[in-house]
């Protein structure tokens, strides 16, 4: 065998080899072949062509595929030209593009006729050097791209004579003008004389695109342009209109790269032999057309998402384009010494026109969103000045301002100042964003936009930026997407409210992910919620929770670095701390990682939290380090507001107990620092101070500031100029030294108590008491009430109003928590205590009760509530679920409940206090009666009773406070004011529609409720004599007919008022797994401090009740008996009590549909019933003990009423469940397997069977559970439902008229067995057999639905049945119902009725029908 030579092979073993080859007498793989002239018509082949012709046979027919993608269409095989004489194997073998067909035959290049240059002989040692003076002589032609090598070279062979044949047509200067191959036909036809153009190929010395090279011969010039001069010749010949044609064909069948081969080579020779100064105008304008038409015809690109769209009206005028610059209208000459400055480029010198105006707009269109640098919205049809900066080499340059896809492009430029100033645009555009500024102009959302196209990524790149500039950038643009100034004023504002040092979590709502992998998977082995979190990406955790997303990306390291390292301004240093306080804000686990980030929180407390510092010694702050920031201290409050344990380390880890101690000791005038900073830190201080306070912690600084506390407070008697700067300020920190104030007084009152726990607890965990006594707080009362009484005797002072009202309610909240405190005291003096609360009421409480200033903020009540106007809770428009927010967009400038003007936190703290004082002294109650007979008090609770307020608002949790504490007083008032007692009704009415509204965190008012007033017979005054009986006469008058097994409403109704106790400890008793979280609540709302272990409340997901908490027995006993075995339990299963439970449940919800119907309007008509249906699921025989029967007949008696049936929707699905339909089919199992025939289970059954319900459900009784039928003995009059809504309409379903016919001929379906469903069959076949009406309804229906064949076939089928059925009848008499069936045509025409006097009906309608009579036996 031959070896393969080796690249180590020498000529001499290469030598040998072949010699070894030839020996062996092996064929050769390549054969030499001569191939002949085509031209000279040689077919034996080329005698004096000696060149060698190589074939390789073993290439493969196919090329193999180097990729899965579909095999490519021609989409110009179509078009091509096909001869009947043509040989197929010709011309494969021209269109063959495959490897064998190149590389097949390589044919050796003719270079007989090349000449050859040689280098011409000198005298110098080394060629001459170029000098650049000497080239500027040899200006190349217009578009030549030569170098100044080649240039040279060119000239001194055209010196010498020695120049190559494919460089004469441009040494000769030739011009020529376009070919007809390289025009499109519309632009051919735009041109102001085609023919005078074909008149130029008669100028030319030879073709443009074949040069003759590789043509065997001598003579192979003067073949090409023998060639060219045919060429020439026949377009000379032919007309306009066949030239474009042809022209038309042939670009249609050549490839379109070929074609743009064409073009280019085209574009290059004409500019090259172009005439620069001889050129016409026309010729100039006609190429600019030319150039135009290529341009529109081109596709236009694709909208990219990332823009968001602007209304604008569409163009009615298209701007008139304007001719191409020329060296002319240059305002500067170019010079020939100016380097690459000696070629005109027409497109670039566009730029320096001026802008053409903004075109006139006709109709609506969408375009794309621009904004300026500072974030505004630019309208289209504004013409704006260049000098702004605005005009930009885009799209549309006529246009000023950026979109939305040109600042993502700009910011990752190359030029610093460019990504700086995106960066600072998008975050303007951000801010005026979230302020809902663009909610009216644009479609869609400029936030949601953002982010989808990748914002947080951008910004998280431009943080890790080596330049300042554009870190501060990307810093302000962050705290623009995740900030709310608003959002931040309005829980400030709120902070010194009843409660207000509590919030909600900022949390994304949670999605519940089905994992399918975890299908079918036991507990253990299914993966846990952090394994999970752990698998997703960046962009997945960021998609769901931006904060989160943030932080997966390691935010605070570089937050840390840019504040530690780069110590930037004091702007970016305010923007980095607004960032790391809405963090804080999104939930505990991420206050912890920022107090876990490595030098963070310590950076923060030693450069902006200092103990000493400096005064600045500029005017103008130049950096905040160094120097106390109030947002660093606001930041150290909302992570203390995370937990007890977070407020711990802050305190004791990071010196912030000294802190507090350095700030507030002085007075603000003394801090060195600007008086508002100075004032702001303050704030920020007592604030802190008073979160620490509500854990019990940081006790003992009030025993060392006690002097400068009282002093404070004690400043606050001065009066109060409302043209004071400060003045905001100056109230904001009185505010926050009496909520601090506050809560110590509530850790102090819990010292005795945690005292005695700690004696007699004897090792058990137990709280340490605190170091504060009540003994330390008792000389506050005082002072405070002495500033009380003077707010009231200002309250008439119009200039000092404003401000008094402000402070009023934290002096009423601070009055209230010592005097509750005061009552569980061992030194609480009984006497001395009502002495002093008689006086405090006559000299302070009923004075601002009738003062006109109150009255005013009382008939605001109801403009202001939340509840009342839901749509100011509306989202703003640029929330999105990935980043909530508290949507507080202008309430802190205008009205509603969290504005400076709002009524809500004064009237509150009022009700706080008295609530207080009634509880300690009884006989005070009536004195305050006139606050709930106040016109726009009854007026604001009747609205609240109305009301559908957006459940899951933050702010709704302040007016949940005020309306539990007017219930409070109301349940109070009512056994003892017979004016109260008028409006029971309405108070009872507020408190059942406000218990599906608390939000979590208000467990223990939800409590409260029910154990005092929700059940309490004072509030139901219909239960009293003679309103059982009013209730029983008035369901009789709604009834048409009442069934006589069902029970009367009155000893049912009377029977429920007297268990209501029993049916309170039933309800409560199903709420005992919510006792940890009443517990907690319990602590937060009367202040024991030391067992709160967080002011942040839970989740914001929603009421913790559901809106259907009256069922909850029901429920709650059919998840624990019913649900996992389908229904079918023995009794003796049930746990025990579940029929006294039942029973409580039952009387409960009777009372509330007869008496307060209104406050169960949220459950659905088919929601009650899918409840109702779990009596029958849970047991066996539940359903069949006396009074759970009872009462059930009673509620369904209820829930049939006109009025409930026509609101019934069984298509749409109760909540809880898929269908009604899956529902429906456990219950007809069900009494299928348990029944007995019960009336009652029967009419349930049968409710759904209406004919306006889906078929469904009837298909599934008589087509699965037909064996029913015999045990479903519900008779016509114990139906409560009217027989018409389930005959009318007729039924179209022609399986279910089958399943009614086969059950009526078997005998499954009869009327002793069940009444109800054999009339119903009956009458739906009656109609759809003998009744013409319908059969022409039914057929013109099915006849626009293409099936009136099918439909008629099943007509003619039944009734010939019919037919044999009757003849069988007549026989045997087996089948009573085909008498009722075929003796009730009811519904034909007078005339063929008249036909049927002599002959049966059956043999009439068969007649009428065009079916022959069957023969009489079968």
């Amino acid at each position: 065998m031959i070896r393969r030579p080796k690249p180590t092979d020498s000529e001499a073993d290469l030598l040998e080899e072949q010699e070894r080859f030839l020996a062996s007498g092996t064929p050769s793989t390549v054969n030499v072949v001569r191939r002949p002239d085509k031209r000279s018509g040689d077919t034996n082949g080329a005698q004096g062509d000696q060149r060698d012709v190589v074939t390789i046979q073993d290439l493969p027919d196919e090329l193999p595929t180097l990729t899965p993608a579909p095999p490519k269409k021609s989409r110009l095989k179509v078009d091509r030209v096909r001869f009947e004489d043509e040989d197929p194997e010709e011309r494969l073998d021209r269109h063959d593009t495959h490897i064998s067909a190149v590389l097949s035959k390589i044919i050796e290049r003719d270079t007989s006729t090349t000449p050859v240059s040689l280098p011409a002989f000198t005298g110098l040692a080394f060629p001459k050097v170029l000098h650049r003076p000497e080239m500027e002589s040899m200006v190349p032609a217009a578009g030549e791209k030569r170098s100044i090598f080649a240039r040279q070279i060119a000239a001194q062979r055209i010196k010498e004579g020695n120049t190559p044949l494919y460089f004469a047509p441009e040494s000769r200067g030739q011009t020529s003008g376009p070919k007809v191959l390289n025009l499109s036909p519309e632009s051919t036809m735009e041109m102001d004389q085609p023919p005078s153009r074909l008149d130029r190929f008669s100028a030319m010395a030879g073709p443009r695109l074949v040069s003759g090279q590789g043509l065997g011969g001598s003579d192979s010039t003067v073949e090409m342009l023998k060639i060219h001069q045919e060429n020439q010749a026949k377009l000379q010949a032919m007309s306009n209109g066949e030239i474009l044609e042809e022209q038309k064909r042939l670009l249609g069948q050549l490839d379109p790269r070929f074609v743009d081969f064409v073009r280019s080579r085209k574009a290059q020779g004409a500019l090259a032999s172009a005439p620069q100064p001889s050129t016409s105008r026309d010729e100039r304008l006609g190429e600019q057309r030319l150039q135009e038409t290529v341009m529109i015809g081109a596709k236009k690109p694709e909208q990219n998402p990332l823009e968001v769209e602007m209304e604008r009206e569409e163009d009615e005028d298209e701007p008139t384009p304007q001719p191409p610059m020329k060296e002319e209208d240059l305002p500067v000459k170019p010079q020939k010494e100016w380097v690459h400055m000696d070629k005109l480029e027409p497109e670039k010198l566009e730029w320096i026109r001026d802008l053409p105006a903004p075109r006139r707009k006709g109709t609506k269109q969408a375009m794309l969103a621009r904004f300026d640098f500072a974030g505004t919205l630019i309208p289209p049809t504004e013409d704006l000045p260049t000098h702004l900066g605005l005009h930009h080499h885009g799209e549309e340059p006529e246009l000023a301002g950026y979109s939305l896809q040109e600042l993502f492009l700009l910011s990752r430029s190359q030029v610093i100042q460019q990504r700086r100033l995106a960066l600072n645009t998008l975050a303007h555009v951000l801010t005026k964003a979230r302020a809902g500024e663009f909610a009216a102009a644009l479609r869609g959302s400029v936030v949601s936009t953002l982010l989808d196209a990748g914002l947080l990524f951008l910004l998280r790149f431009s943080l890790d930026d080596n330049v300042e500039g554009v870190v501060s950038a990307a810093v302000h643009a962050l705290r623009a997407l995740l900030v709310s100034s608003d959002d931040e004023d309005c829980l400030d504002s709120t902070l010194s409210w009843f409660r207000g040092l509590a919030s909600f979590p900022l949390l994304p709502t949670a999605q519940e992910e089905e994992d399918e992998e975890d299908e079918g998977l036991p507990e253990v082995m299914r993966e846990t919620a952090q394994e999970k979190e752990e698998k997703k990406t960046d962009h997945d955790v960021a998609r769901n929770d931006v904060v989160k997303g943030l932080l997966r990306m390691k935010l605070l390291p570089r937050l840390r670095y840019i504040l530690e390292v780069i110590r930037p301004s004091p702007r970016v240093v305010q923007d980095v701390l607004g960032v790391l306080i809405r963090i804080a804000r999104h939930s505990s686990s991420a206050a912890t990682q920022v107090l876990d980030c490595p030098r963070l929180m310590e950076t923060v407390m030693s450069e902006f939290l200092p103990c000493s510092w400096t005064v600045p010694a500029s005017p103008t702050l130049q950096s905040t380090y160094g120097l106390p920031v109030a947002n660093a201290m606001k930041l150290l409050r909302v992570l203390a507001t995370t937990g007890r344990h977070a407020c711990a380390r802050l305190l004791n880890s990071l010196g912030a107990r000294e802190r507090l101690s350095r700030l507030l000791a002085p007075e603000p005038s003394e801090l060195l620092l600007e008086p508002e900073e100075a004032l702001r830190v303050s704030i920020e201080a007592y604030r802190l101070w008073a979160v620490a306070a509500s854990y019990g912690q940081a006790c003992n600084l009030y025993m060392d500031l006690y002097p400068i506390l009282v002093r404070v407070l004690q400043s606050a008697h001065r009066p109060w100029r409302p043209s004071e700067p400060l003045l905001p300020l100056e109230l904001h920190r009185l505010q926050a030294l009496l909520t601090l104030l506050t809560q110590v007084t509530h850790t102090a009152g819990c010292h005795q108590e945690l005292q005695a726990g700690l004696v007699s607890s004897q090792g058990d965990e137990c709280p340490p008491p605190p170091p504060v006594t009540w003994g330390h707080v008792t000389g506050l009362q005082p002072t405070v009430l002495g500033l009380l009484k003077g707010c009231v005797r200002t309250l008439g002072e119009p200039v000092q109003r404003e401000s008094t009202l402000r402070l009023v309610p934290a002096y009423l909240v601070y009055m209230g928590a010592f005097y509750s405190q005061l009552s569980i005291q061992s030194s609480f003096n009984p006497v001395e205590c009502l002495q002093e609360l008689e006086m405090l009421t006559s000299e302070v409480l009923l004075p601002l009760l009738s003062h006109e200033a109150v009255h005013s903020l009382i008939n605001n009540l109801k403009c202001s509530s939340a509840v009342c106007n839901p749509q100011s809770c509306c989202p703003a428009p640029e929330t999105i679920p990935s980043l909530p927010g508290l949507h507080c967009a202008g309430w802190t400038s205008a009205g509603g409940l969290p504005g400076p003007n709002s009524p809500f936190p004064l009237i509150t703290s009022l009700c706080y206090l008295l609530d207080t004082l009634t509880s300690i002294h009884r006989g005070l109650v009536r004195k305050f009666s006139s606050l709930l007979l106040f016109e726009a008090v009854l007026g604001y609770l009747r609205g609240c009773g109305q009301a559908k307020p957006t459940l899951s608002h933050w702010v709704l949790r302040h007016e949940h406070h005020l309306l539990y504490l007017l219930l409070r007083l109301a349940c109070r008032l009512v056994p003892t004011d017979p004016e109260v007692a008028k409006h029971a009704a309405l108070f009872h009415h507020v408190s059942l529609v406000m218990l599906p509204w608390l939000l979590p965190g208000s467990e223990y008012l939800a409590h409260e409720l029910m154990a005092t007033m929700v059940f309490n017979k004072d509030f139901i005054p219909e239960g009293q004599i003679g309103g059982p009986e009013a209730a029983e006469m008035s369901e009789l008058r709604v009834q048409e007919r009442s069934s006589p097994p069902l029970q009367t409403l009155g000893p049912l109704l009377r029977e429920a008022c007297v268990q209501l106790p029993s049916v309170r400890g039933c309800y409560l008793s199903h709420l005992a797994h919510m006792e940890p979280s009443v517990l907690s609540s319990r602590d937060f709302h009367l202040g024991r401090t030391p067992w709160l272990n967080t002011q942040l409340l839970p989740e914001l997901s929603g009421p913790f009740l559901p809106s259907d908490w009256p069922f909850l027995p029901l429920v709650s006993l059919y998840e624990r008996a019913g649900a996992p075995d389908g229904g079918g339990l023995q009794v003796e299963s049930l746990p025990a009590g579940a029929v006294q439970s039942v029973t409580h449940c039952l009387q409960w919800l009777l009372l509330l549909e007869v008496w307060r119907e209104d406050a169960l309007r949220v459950v659905l008509p088919v929601a009650k019933l899918a409840r109702l249906a779990c009596i029958f699921l849970c047991s066996s025989d539940l359903f069949m003990e006396m009074p759970v029967q009872r009462l059930t007949w009673a509620l369904f008696r209820l829930l049939t009423r006109p009025s409930q049936l026509e609101a019934l929707d069984l298509n749409s699905p109760p909540t809880g469940l898929a269908s009604f339909n899956d529902l429906y089919s456990a219950l007809v199992g069900q009494f299928e397997a348990v029944s007995f025939g019960d009336p009652l289970f029967g009419c349930v059954i049968l409710l759904p069977l209406q004919r306006r319900f889906s078929v469904t459900m009837r298909l599934t009784l008589f087509g699965e559970h037909v064996g029913l039928l015999r045990s479903l003995g519900v008779t016509l009059e114990q139906l409560a439902v009217p027989m018409e809504r389930f005959t009318s309409p007729p039924e179209d379903s022609l399986p279910l008229l089958r399943l009614y016919f086969r059950a009526l001929v078997t005998g499954t379906l009869r009327l002793c067995w069940c009444p109800v469903l054999y009339v119903v069959a009956l009458s739906h076949l009656n109609t759809f057999i003998f009744s013409q009406d319908a059969a022409s309804q039914v057929q013109s229906t099915s006849q626009a639905q293409g099936v009136d064949q099918q439909v008629e076939t099943a007509r003619r089928s039944l009734l010939r049945k019919t037919h044999y059925l009757t003849d069988e009848v007549h026989t045997h008499s087996p089948s009573p119902w085909v008498f009722h069936l075929s003796t009730a045509p009811d519904s034909f025409p007078t005339d063929f009725l008249s036909s049927c006097h002599s002959s049966s009906p059956l043999t009439s309608v068969l007649s009428y029908l065009g079916v022959e009579e069957p023969p009489a036996a079968v």
